[in-house]
């Protein structure tokens, strides 16, 4: 640490893409006792988004923008040219947040202190591109933010800095997301400080108890009924609200969100059968338990509370969502 304590200002280049990223960033430029100075800023290239495909710049760009930063948007930053601009920049250190590119030794070496993550995560457990929600759809009570030394291999470093938070009963991804995102950049400032002034023992991460939370498939949001009811409710949770979990209703997709687990107790009805409708919410069977949603959203249409949603359904009581797309 003795070459960090020398650095009484760290020269960053700050790398990140999605809404996760913007309250480190935010943190970085606005802190009343920041020590720091943001040289520049990486984020992934725009993309076509919507049904226009119109060309849409990442989140962190806009902001980075606001602070009149420069930008770099490399394809890959395995690219040798963008390793010169880095060279050429000269940062003392490469701070990451959700930036959707593991970055190469070759990267990592050119500033002297190397790079810093922010991942949301007790690492290492749930290491990969999509830790919050795997962590609801485990089922996990608690959770945290790790700041780790980056490494060639994915979410590998050594931890510098690591704090736990409780998951609340109704968390569901965008809630712990925002929490999270805050918490990080909250950390990120701590653990510079503590950098700088020679607090850090870095621990190495047990391979042994690693955990993986891969990128998420169109599969893994479909429900399977014949899981309990709180193995469900977790799925609904950890992808609400997006990509959403999902079942069929008369051939055509339905979303599920806001569930609630009435019962633990197995049920003698097929499961995915409608159990009863109220404003309330859609009671439904499943292998263990039963389940209350009380927002929905089919196919084409918006998301509804039951109560509205119910206003144009009639005789879903007795009906059985499926896996698959019906004939009905």
């Amino acid at each position: 640490m003795s070459e960090e304590t020398q650095l009484k200002s760290y020269r960053i280049l700050f790398f990140g893409s999605p809404e996760f990223a913007i309250p480190s960033l935010r943190a970085l430029m606005e802190s009343p006792d920041r020590e720091d100075k943001v040289i520049g800023v990486v984020a992934q290239p725009d993309r076509p988004k919507g049904r226009g495909r119109k060309l849409t710049p990442p989140p962190v760009k806009v902001l980075a923008q606001q602070y009149n930063l420069p930008v770099y948007q490399p394809e890959t930053v395995k690219d040798p040219a963008f390793l010169k601009e880095v060279e050429k920049i000269a940062p003392d250190l490469l701070v990451v947040a959700a930036f959707g590119q593991i970055l190469p030794k070759a990267l990592l070496e050119i500033p002297p202190l190397g790079g810093i993550n922010v991942h949301p995560s007790l690492l290492p457990k749930y290491r990969g591109a999509a830790p919050i929600n795997w962590t609801l759809i485990r089922g996990e009570t608690v959770t945290g933010v790790t700041i780790m030394r980056l490494s060639p291999r994915m979410d590998s470093g050594d931890i510098l800095f690591q704090r736990a938070m409780f998951i609340e009963p109704e968390d569901t991804f965008g809630s712990l997301h925002d929490k999270l995102a805050i918490f990080g950049a909250e950390m990120l400032l701590e653990t510079l400080h503590r950098m700088k002034r020679g607090m850090l023992a870095p621990i190495p991460q047990d391979d042994n108890l690693a955990t993986y939370a891969p990128k998420l498939k169109k599969e893994d949001a479909l429900i399977d009924w014949g899981k309990s009811a709180q193995e469900i409710a977790n799925l609904i949770r950890g992808l609400d609200p997006w990509p959403g979990a999902y079942t069929y209703l008369n051939g055509k997709i339905l979303k599920l969100f806001r569930p609630q687990v009435i019962s633990l107790t197995p049920q003698d009805i097929s499961p995915g059968t409608v159990l009863d409708v109220n404003p309330e919410g859609i009671q439904i069977a499943t292998k263990q338990g039963i389940l209350v949603v009380k927002e929905v959203q089919l196919e084409g249409r918006k998301r509804l509370t039951v109560r509205e949603f119910i206003k144009g359904q009639s005789n879903l009581i007795g009906k059985r969502l499926g896996e698959v797309r019906s004939k009905a």
